[in-house]
């Protein structure tokens, strides 16, 4: 599918894997609106075509406004789910059980963020004019190998990263009358701002259980990906490992 001189929306756009796309879309010719919070849009670097737009993905008028902005000049075509949060916390910890409005504030930005974005951009994708395929616009999800494979502290984030992968088909089912294609992208550990705060031993050790290539994935490697499946348009319904082949361990 042809991204030049189209518009699309990239969540988290401002930093990590987010930015990384968002600026590969933009030098593909894409018109992207990167949405994110205040905070993280005031740190963000200036990317030619890149306009950064305030919203919370767990706020639908807000994203609302953010769809009509993408879609005001240019028709939207590719939408890209990658805000979310990972906290860490056992079910059952030294100081108790687990934070059960953590667990819902992971499920509504991970889990429900996602629909609301995926859902809301349909919608306006639906009412585009199709290329001569009769094809629309592709969504990309962000779930992660913690979707399989969670670890010690990460029921709420394995919950609603699992909660992706289970909507990638469905999702893509659903929206193949309107020529709209969505796929999931389930990341292994990626060199990216989360990781900036651990020790230098640390994430050598990460790298070290990497099969091959043994090192941490980095953000532009996840970017090249949702450029391949938004130009691969045979590919839907499909969650894709970027993981290096790595199997995590339970700690």
């Amino acid at each position: 599918m042809r991204v030049s001189d189209t518009a699309a929306i990239v969540t988290g756009g401002a930093s990590g894997l987010g930015g990384a796309t968002a600026h590969a879309l933009a030098e593909a010719g894409a018109r992207v609106y990167a949405v994110d919070l205040a905070a993280s849009i005031k740190a963000a670097p200036e990317v030619a075509g890149v306009t950064y737009v305030e919203a919370d993905v767990t706020d639908p008028e807000q994203v609302r406004a953010a769809v009509a902005a993408a879609t005001a000049d240019v028709p939207l075509r590719t939408v890209v789910n990658c805000a979310g949060i990972g906290p860490s916390a056992r079910i059952l910890g030294r100081k108790g059980v687990h934070d059960l409005d953590l667990y819902a504030k992971v499920i509504q930005i991970n889990l429900i963020g996602t629909f609301t974005v995926l859902t809301l951009a349909a919608e306006a994708i639906a009412q585009t004019e199709p290329d001569a395929d009769g094809q629309r616009g592709v969504i990309v999800n962000t779930a992660s190998v913690a979707a399989f494979e969670g670890q010690v502290g990460q029921a709420a984030y394995s919950s609603s990263k699992g909660g992706v992968v289970g909507l990638t088909l469905p999702a893509a089912r659903d929206l193949a009358q309107y020529g709209i294609r969505v796929n999931t992208i389930a990341p292994g550990i990626v060199d990216t701002p989360m990781l900036a705060t651990v020790s230098d031993e640390f994430r050598a050790g990460l790298a070290a259980g990497v099969p091959f290539p043994k090192r941490l994935a980095t953000a532009a490697e996840f970017a090249k990906l949702v450029l391949l499946i938004v130009d691969h348009d045979y590919l839907n319904g499909e969650t894709i490992r970027m993981d290096g082949a790595l199997r995590m361990a339970p700690r």
